[in-house]
């Protein structure tokens, strides 16, 4: 018996003794009466400690039952049974911890208790690998069940992943297709693009703002929303990379940085020969002789033609394309592509060598050659050909 016990039934003999002490006195014609409240007195003194017990008892046995419900709900907490019914779109946000990602199911009314989905993926080493974004899950399943469906892509909605060099109008046909929010309406905002947050040096264009990255747009989210999350990332790396003020360091404007790499990333076959393409486009414009400030560049007779592919024809280098870099001098009038960090580096910090052509002899292995003389041009241009003569 705990020392608070003890204490309860001291106080209880106590007050039991008051009790009797108060009831003496008086005459002799009250002896009969104080005689029977004497035995009744003894009689309760004897029942005090088993009264006492039995309030331990029901105090301790209910305290017990309390305990034990809140135990039971630790290693066995509540959970839906099956698969669930319907359909719940959740949104896991970054940062979310596994206990924050159990609360926001339990909200959604996915599962019955946070703490259900917190000891299954406790155990599950591939939880903590789910991402943020949004999932599409059912109402009133299980904890187990619900962690399936984080781990599988299947559940993602919405998310678009976009690599370096896509065309803004292969992105804004990718983003009809998986977000199901109709081709006009992003073609629209395109057209008058006012709204995106666009750097004043991109001069009114999207091309070359919308970020190469991997996206979760909601599932109620705009055109306008959605791009404008494109060019808002590229605006941070361009932040994190200081574009605008190694721009100026290197005597150029910020808009003839992002043309550049939109180049390097068309022409590129790997990251380690953007350096080297961005010296080439330097050297050229740079040059004494100014039959070489014409890039010749085929990528951008094929934007401006809206073609793909790596090979101009003799028809297609007709072209009277401004983008046309056979036949104008300089850089095209905007960017080609929407390039990557690895491209906006090399157009900020092109490569140390005095090459003025390059060719990529074999495409399908990624291999270009760099030259200053014409002679081995000419060699590596034939190469090429034999190379995809031979498929």
């Amino acid at each position: 018996m705990s020392d608070a016990d003890l204490d309860f039934l001291r106080q209880l003999a106590e007050r039991q003794r008051s009790a009797h002490a108060g009831g003496n006195g008086g005459g002799r014609g009250a002896r009969g009466h104080r005689g029977r409240r004497r035995k009744k007195n003894r009689r309760g003194r004897k029942l005090a400690p088993v009264i006492a017990i039995i309030f331990l008892v029901a105090v301790v046995g209910g305290g017990g039952y309390l305990g034990f419900t809140m135990l039971s709900g630790i290693v066995h907490p509540p959970d839906y049974d099956g698969p669930g019914t319907g359909s719940v779109t959740v949104q896991i946000q970054d940062g979310d911890s596994v206990r924050q990602m159990g609360q926001r199911l339990q909200q959604a009314d996915v599962i019955k208790s946070s703490s259900a989905f917190y000891k299954i993926a406790k155990s599950d080493p591939k939880a903590t690998s789910i991402q943020p974004g949004y999932y599409q899950l059912k109402l009133r399943m299980s904890a187990k069940g619900a962690l399936a469906l984080l781990l599988s892509p299947a559940s993602r909605t919405g998310r678009v992943t976009f690599p370096e060099g896509k065309r803004a109008a292969q992105v804004l046909s990718i983003l009809a297709a998986r977000t199901h929010i109709p081709l006009k309406n992003f073609q629209r905002v395109a057209q008058n693009p006012k709204g995106l947050g666009l750097p004043s040096y991109a001069h009114g264009r999207l091309e070359g703002f919308l970020y190469p990255f991997t996206y979760d747009p909601a599932p109620d989210a705009t055109a306008t929303q959605v791009l404008r999350a494109m060019v808002t990332q590229f605006k941070k790396v361009a932040a994190d990379i200081d574009l605008e003020g190694e721009a100026q360091r290197n005597h150029m404007s910020p808009h003839d940085v992002v043309v550049i790499a939109s180049l390097v990333q068309a022409e590129s076959g790997t990251s380690e020969d953007m350096p080297k393409i961005s010296r080439v486009i330097d050297n050229r414009l740079h040059n004494s002789q100014l039959y070489l400030h014409k890039l010749q560049l085929d990528s951008t007779v094929m934007y401006a033609l809206g073609k793909y592919g790596i090979v101009a024809s003799g028809n297609d280098l007709k072209s009277t394309s401004p983008y046309n870099t056979y036949a104008n001098p300089g850089l095209p009038p905007g960017a080609i592509s929407n390039p990557g960090e690895d491209a906006l580096k090399a157009a900020l910090n092109p490569a140390k060598g005095p090459w003025t052509y390059f060719v990529t002899t074999d495409p399908k292995r990624h291999v270009t050659k760099f030259t200053d003389n014409f002679t081995e041009f000419e060699r590596f241009r034939q190469e090429l050909q034999q190379n995809l003569a031979h498929g």
